[in-house]
């Protein structure tokens, strides 16, 4: 009982000291028992005495939630008797130029019948059957034509990856991954079970679709035992987003890419054009996917003639017009805040934040080491409902809003904690967060504060150490395609004559120079002694084209942690949204139920 006590308390995969054997043994400070966290289940084994097990763990902030009455959904049920006409299957695929289906034996399961068909109405069809009877895609014979029984959750052909493994193939449809298998029966092909996205922008998956992507989190292990994953995905924009999306979750460093022949746009348009020795030779001869190294002009074209077809693009917005004007969100940057003790750094993070969440369906990585998660989820619910948690002189948050505001936040953010009392290092948390880009999707990571992370070069000064820092945090940014906040203190600064302090900037944070020098963004958030606004200033944007070195100035409603932009600041400010209570307590800008309809309707 003790150790599945210690095993729940821990949130990230890790080694610890073992309670049952280090107290009798000379080395007790050694870390034998080692964690592994996969999804809700953290399995455990101390590789001294042996002591092995899993225990089930749920989300802390589940004590929030009230139970939901169960919803009936409508199940088509899946036969149980299923039948395979060999000619059917090799008359299918003969239609789409695939030649090489023989004998079935060997192939990811299929079966045959007959199915209706939106327009046709009934049509021979070939069936592609998910493990354990999830689902059955069903493709028409002589029409390109869909339907489904169940629900595909998982990969197609997931349960005959062996144990170990090379090279994994990722293909986007189940006659690929058949047709590939016909090819050479000893490759290791899959499917996704949903196709490329619809929806693309700038060759990226919206966030909105992030939720697709849960059969990769389900995969984890499979990933990590491969040595290589090819993508052998359409060739059109839906496939490269498709492809984007996966390397930007796996990890780039694993992903492999083909370069398809002209003319050709999947697997089969290969096998139909080339032959299955044009195929070989194409898996043969994969690409690494880009991450380091020397590239010429020319792999940098496709990027370059997208910026002249469709311009730079905009930063997504972070919810305040006057914060607008000189920071504006972009992906694959590091932006530094810097401010003076309770200058509002942290509230202003969080509203942004859950703007972030709620316009665009962004999804963030928290590492907040100076508050606790559960009264950091209810500040959060603050700005979300704009009613206080606690009792006060506002009418306080029903117990119904903070139920539906603790959804929102559990389906757009997660914690980095760690609860061993060991401060986390830099390299460790960029694990964690990798976890969370892989299971959700996350886009942004926060980390508050610098001060927090443990020093991983102890023989180094401390300039060095925060410079080497920052370029892995650069790195991570851009390798997965992340917008990470760093909130650093300032050096002790003196005060004027009349008592107040200067506005630190870049160059007065503490301890390197480097919080400048490899910041893409920098700003100071600081509280002005004449007019009581909290002032917003950029003191760096290296991309012009999302920011721009200047002041936005704010109004902060303490009661909610909410920031509105200020009409009455010395430039003009944008338009001043109300902070009066309304009668029942809640600020009239921004309401609880424009928050929840925009989420519902984006569900």
């Amino acid at each position: 009982m003790e150790v599945e006590e210690l095993v729940l308390s821990v949130p990230q995969s890790c080694r610890v000291e073992c309670p049952v054997c280090s107290p009798d043994r000379k080395k007790k400070g050694e870390k034998t028992l080692s964690i592994t966290i996969e999804g809700n289940t953290k399995l455990f084994k101390c590789h001294h005495c042996e002591i092995s097990g899993k225990v089930e763990s749920s989300p802390f902030y589940e004590q929030y939630i009230e139970p939901e009455k169960p919803k009936i959904e409508s199940v088509v049920p899946i036969p149980t008797q299923l039948k395979t006409d060999n000619d059917l299957i090799k008359r299918f695929f003969s239609s789409r130029g695939v030649a090489t289906i023989g004998d079935l034996s060997g192939l990811p399961e299929m079966t045959t019948g007959t199915k209706y068909f939106n327009n046709l109405g009934t049509c021979d069809a070939v069936g592609f059957v998910y493990q354990n009877g999830e689902a059955i895609k069903w493709r028409a014979v002589d029409h390109k034509a869909f339907t489904q029984d169940g629900a595909a959750r998982s990969f197609y052909n997931i349960e005959n990856v062996p144990k170990e493994i090379d090279d994994l193939i990722i293909v986007e449809g189940e006659a690929d991954c058949v047709a590939l298998q016909s090819i050479d029966p000893e490759l290791v092909v899959v499917s996704v079970p949903n196709g490329a996205p619809q929806t693309v922008s700038n060759k990226k998956v919206v966030p909105e679709d992030d939720k697709k992507f849960s059969y990769l989190w389900d995969s984890k292990q499979i990933f990590e035992e491969a040595n290589r994953i090819i993508l052998l995905l359409d060739n059109d924009q839906a496939g490269d987003a498709l492809s984007e999306e996966i390397s930007r979750r796996i990890g780039r460093s694993k992903c492999w890419k083909i370069k398809y022949p002209d003319g050709c746009k999947d697997v089969t348009d290969i096998i139909r054009e080339h032959g299955a020795e044009g195929v070989k030779e194409r898996i043969a001869d994969v690409k690494a996917i880009p991450l380091d190294g020397v590239y010429c002009a020319e792999d940098f074209y496709e990027g370059l003639y997208d910026l002249y077809d469709h311009g730079h693009g905009e930063g997504l917005s972070t919810g305040l017009d006057a914060l607008d004007e000189i920071y504006t969100v972009q992906t694959g940057e590091l932006c530094v805040v810097t401010g003076l003790p309770s200058s509002g750094k942290s509230e202003l993070l969080d509203s942004v934040i859950l703007h972030l969440a709620k316009n665009h369906g962004f999804k963030t990585c928290i590492a907040s080491f100076e508050k606790n998660p559960s009264q950091h989820i209810g500040a959060l619910c603050e700005k979300i409902v704009g009613k206080p948690l606690y009792e006060g002189s506002r009418a306080r948050m029903t117990r119904s809003e903070l139920r539906d505001a603790a959804k929102f936040c559990n389906d757009h953010f997660v914690w980095i904690q760690s609860r061993s009392g060991d401060l986390m290092n830099i390299s460790e948390l960029i694990m964690s967060a990798r976890d969370a880009i892989h299971r959700m999707g996350c886009r942004g990571l926060l980390i508050d504060p610098y001060n927090y992370i443990a020093p991983e070069e102890r023989d180094t000064g401390e300039h060095l150490q925060i410079s080497n820092l920052l370029t892995k945090v650069q790195a991570f940014a851009k390798s997965y395609d992340l917008h990470i906040w760093f909130v650093a203190h300032p050096s002790k600064m003196s005060a004027r004559e009349d008592g107040t302090y200067a506005v630190p900037k870049g160059m007065n944070i503490s301890g390197s120079m480097a919080w400048y020098a490899k910041s893409d963004i920098g700003l100071t958030v600081s509280r002005s002694a004449n007019n009581g606004l909290v002032e917003v200033h950029n003191w760096k944007t290296r991309n012009k084209h999302v920011g721009k070195m200047g002041v936005a100035y704010l109004e902060f409603d303490v009661p909610t942690g909410r920031y509105f932009s200020a009409s009455d600041s010395p430039e003009g400010g944008a338009v001043m949204h109300s902070t009066t209570p309304d009668k029942s307590g809640s600020v009239s800008s921004g309401g609880f139920h424009d928050w929840m309809s925009a989420w519902e309707e984006d569900k």
